[in-house]
């Protein structure tokens, strides 16, 4: 049964009405057919809205979202599984190099608390 505008279906995503739309243009979600002028979505369009948000949460990108939602539930979780490794090392990956400059921020402001050297040292460091 479809009885939600977009406007209502966004709302249910915790998304706006660009953000639902952007996904209809990239596959993601299909866009309706108009009654009466006003496109109606319903609840699986509803529950597919919600598992791209639940996904992109996760760290997947639109495009791995894409390959997910094709998936068969039953049949492919080998692939779901690849898609779920890589994404954590993608993840895992983003957190050292996060780490690393959590590590150098945090001795550049020891630097410059310690009054060490001429001028800033943290806008000494970006000045290069």
């Amino acid at each position: 049964m479809a009885d939600m505008t977009i406007g209502a279906l966004a709302r249910t995503g915790g998304v706006g009405v660009e953000t639902v739309r952007y996904y209809q243009r990239r596959g993601l979600l299909a866009e309706p057919a108009r009654a009466g002028g006003v496109r109606r979505y319903g609840a699986g369009d509803a529950r597919r809205l919600r598992f791209i948000r639940a996904a992109q949460e996760a760290g997947f990108t639109l495009s791995e979202i894409g390959e997910l939602l094709a998936l068969d539930a039953g049949e492919d979780r080998a692939r779901a599984h690849a898609l779920a490794q890589a994404r954590i090392a993608a993840i895992d990956a983003e957190v050292a190099k996060l780490n690393t400059a959590r590590g150098a921020l945090e001795k550049l402001a020891r630097r410059c608390a310690a009054g060490e050297g001429e001028g800033c040292p943290i806008l000494g460091a970006f000045d290069r």
